[in-house]
């Protein structure tokens, strides 16, 4: 594989089954692998799970129109990473500086739970974006199975390094993975995530990006 991303992929039968079923359902959605937002010289990459239903998979821009997209472009306006603090649609006009966002399965997966080989398909797509971003200095992941994408693209077996919130690891060719429990509706609704939380650690990677 010689891109970064392929926005006709249906290496996931799974997947693109499940996608074409949605658009029977749903015509105006976008229905079709994700790709990455963002400033393409961007020293700070963000990386998310997949594709929510009714967010990413729907306006076609990441963490775009669904409730996890609330905290996080609200946090990266907040530190003059976005120009808007709301993300609507993929036409609004909100420019990201220095940061740039994608997904660890660029697919809508059934239940938001990607299978483990869904995640090693996709994850090929993600070792082309980093090979092809040198300006990504670190590696914000949002939740656990972004943390082990982010490792196995870097050749690191996800073994070796255990996710936990705040924690910040050195990848090697000058690149840190800084670790972030997602931002969803469950994990905000149940404290288990607070917006001081995640505006520190996201502010702590900015920083460390900077």
């Amino acid at each position: 594989m010689n891109s970064a991303f392929d926005p006709g992929c249906r290496r996931c039968p799974r997947l693109a089954g499940f996608l074409d079923a949605v658009k029977r359902q749903q015509a105006h959605y976008f229905c079709k692998p994700v790709p990455p937002f963002g400033d393409p010289r961007a020293r700070l990459l963000i990386v998310g799970l997949a594709p929510g239903m009714h967010g990413a998979n729907r306006t076609g821009r990441p963490f775009t129109g669904d409730f996890a997209g609330i905290l996080l472009y609200e946090t990266l306006h907040k530190l003059g990473l976005a120009t808007a603090p709301v993300s609507v649609s993929s036409d609004d006009g909100l420019v990201l500086y220095g940061a740039r966002i994608t997904n660890a399965v660029k697919c809508l997966p059934p239940e938001n739970k990607p299978l483990p080989e869904e995640v090693r398909n996709c994850n090929e797509y993600l070792f082309e974006e980093l090979a092809q971003s040198p300006h990504a200095r670190v590696i914000l992941a949002l939740g656990t199975v972004a943390h082990a994408a982010v490792l196995r693209a870097c050749g690191r077996r996800p073994s070796q390094l255990r996710f936990a919130h705040g924690a910040a690891y050195a990848l090697g060719e000058r690149r840190t993975l800084v670790d972030s429990y997602h931002c969803s509706r469950y994990n905000t609704q149940t404290r288990r995530l607070t917006t001081a939380m995640f505006e520190n650690v996201v502010e702590r990677a900015a920083e460390l990006a900077a």
